[in-house]
């Protein structure tokens, strides 16, 4: 969105890829896609932890104020 509000102000590609940290390539690129710069959300991914969190959060909350060294509640889990 950034490079159209750029270009309504009058700005050349050169200035605009100094001041968005891109290519001048990629600059051009947004001004012709209207849908190269919008990203869609990633979907979640599990991670290995997850059948453990409910666990884990229990056991951190517990231990308030202090906290729990992540070794200790690795050889818990």
């Amino acid at each position: 969105m950034e490079t159209k509000v750029l270009m309504r102000r009058g700005a050349g590609i050169r200035e605009m890829a100094r001041e968005l940290g891109c290519s001048r390539n990629t600059v051009r690129r947004y001004l012709r896609e209207p849908a190269a710069q919008q990203y869609s959300a990633r979907a979640a991914r599990s991670t290995k932890l997850d059948p453990y969190k409910d666990y884990l959060l229990e056991r951190i909350e517990a231990a308030r104020p202090h906290w729990i060294p992540g070794v200790v509640l690795l050889r818990e889990i």
